[in-house]
């Protein structure tokens, strides 16, 4: 709708993590770099985490575009780990190309097993690529550990490649995975862009929707401040700010994207809207009144439940039994 506006061929800032579109920061081809490395390297366990939004996908589709221009590595891509052990074992078997329905996990195992050591004796390259790896049990993730097993004496048959969020790094290092963790050999992070690396992140998607010209100052110094401001450095909210944005000043009628826009499009997005400190202690505060008001019925239940005195009583109690099947609290 706006690119003819802004003498663009393609969307700029699309959320489809295409390769294409890829704008390396030093911290994404460090990451990307370790990710191949661990891989052709026979390094066995990878892992890559990063918070959403910070490209950890489209650094995967990256590093997939690498391994296919390579005849001698195979992958297994996963990206549901909502799985059970058996079904992921089936996903796997099946997405190496192994028939795997109705097989027992015993099968799964041997066919995985033999399908490794087949191409391990040629020096090709298996790989398990696992996204989204946070949401993957405790279960699931010692299956994980236990295909590691497959290894000769000079080599690992399986590569295995972990991504996913802060949540991934948590059940790594807790105890029950400590077996696991240890077997990580190559370990890295993605985190937000700095506002320099959001303003070269912007111009360069900017390039690439123009056919590599220079599309001009669409989005000035100060406007791009905003947008690493609302964006907090994430990749995936410069995406979404901008495009509102590109489309909120073809409306205007506008050649570039000011700051102003910029807010309005946050205002729009509720970006503004971010639990405080304040308002947890506000719900921290609003659980204690509900505990202090639950014994305050309690207390006047127990007070219901005493005897009335008798007249001439001077206000001493005789104790009341109560029924087994009476309600109590």
């Amino acid at each position: 709708m706006y690119k003819s506006h802004f003498k663009l061929t393609r969307n700029p800032f699309d959320l489809t993590p295409d390769p294409v579109c890829f704008v390396p920061t030093e911290r994404h081809n460090e990451a990307l770099a370790a990710l191949y490395y661990g891989v052709r390297r026979h390094k066995g366990f990878v892992v890559l985490t990063g918070e959403v939004g910070t490209g950890k996908t489209l650094l995967l589709r990256c590093l997939l575009g690498l391994l296919k221009d390579s005849r001698d590595i195979a992958y297994a891509y996963l990206f549901n780990g909502r799985l059970t052990p058996t079904e992921f074992l089936q996903y796997i078997v099946s997405d190496f190309g192994l028939p795997a329905a109705g097989k027992s996990k015993y099968e799964l195992l041997l066919d995985l097993g033999r399908f490794l050591v087949s191409r391990g004796e040629k020096r090709m390259t298996t790989v398990l690529i696992v996204d989204e790896a946070h949401h993957l049990s405790s279960e699931i993730l010692e299956e994980v550990r236990l295909l590691s097993n497959l290894e000769t004496t000079n080599d690992k048959l399986l590569q295995i490649v972990l991504v996913g969020q802060p949540e991934l790094d948590e059940k790594l290092d807790s105890f029950e995975l400590r077996q696991l963790k240890q077997r990580i050999a190559v370990r890295t992070q993605l985190g937000p862009l700095d506002l320099a690396e959001t303003k070269r992140y912007i111009e360069r998607r900017l390039q690439i929707a123009a056919g590599g010209s220079d599309p001009g100052s669409i989005f000035p110094e100060a406007t791009v401040v905003e947008v690493q401001r609302h964006s907090r450095g994430l990749p995936r909210l410069i995406n979404t700010i901008s495009e509102n944005a590109l489309m909120a000043a073809y409306a205007k009628r506008l050649q570039i994207v000011t700051p102003d826009i910029i807010e309005y499009v946050a205002r729009e997005l509720r970006l503004d809207v971010v639990p405080s400190p304040k308002a947890k202690a506000s719900i921290g505060s609003s659980e204690l009144d509900v505990k202090r008001a639950i014994g305050l019925l309690l207390d006047l239940y127990s007070a219901l439940r005493r005897p009335m005195p008798s007249n001439g009583d001077t206000g001493s109690q005789v104790p009341v039994e109560v029924s087994e099947h009476e309600p109590y609290i």
